[in-house]
């Protein structure tokens, strides 16, 4: 497994979530749980990934403004999320603002997969591809488990 695979197993995880909870309607359980989740896999998905794929890139003069525009994108998202946090589950704006956090995702991680890991994978050999994956994935399921 490269690093671009390990990401893109974090980003269906996160398409999957999003598309269950703007689903959902009212105060439910189910709800709640799926905004812990999403909660929980953004954050974990962000920080494992700012450590160990945006800062490599940045040590390139080609990779530090898209990895600088990805880190920002997901200051956006983390907005978002606490937007959502701080609104009532049961408020009709709690879904609006569940569907912006879908639409800003869904955007950062096309925006990923098909321009950044493309330029990322000329910067990358594929020895650093490999090697930045167990750190990656270690730092992403520590992160998980520390919620």
């Amino acid at each position: 497994m490269n690093i671009f695979e390990a990401l893109r197993e974090s980003h269906e995880r996160q398409r999957d979530i999003l598309a269950q909870l703007v689903n959902t309607s009212g105060d439910t359980e189910e709800r709640t749980s799926l905004f812990k989740a999403i909660t929980l896999e953004l954050e974990a998905h962000e920080r494992a990934e700012e450590r160990h794929f945006y800062r490599p890139l940045m040590m390139d003069d080609n990779g530090v403004d898209p990895s600088r525009h990805g880190i920002a994108e997901h200051h956006e998202i983390d907005e978002i999320l606490e937007q959502l946090n701080d609104t009532d589950p049961s408020s009709p704006a709690w879904l609006s603002h569940a569907k912006q956090l879908q639409h800003k995702v869904l955007h950062h991680l096309d925006e990923e997969e098909h321009k950044f890991f493309q330029m990322a994978g000329k910067i990358l050999s594929q020895e650093e591809k490999e090697k930045l994956t167990k750190p990656y994935l270690k730092d992403y399921e520590e992160a998980l488990t520390q919620h």
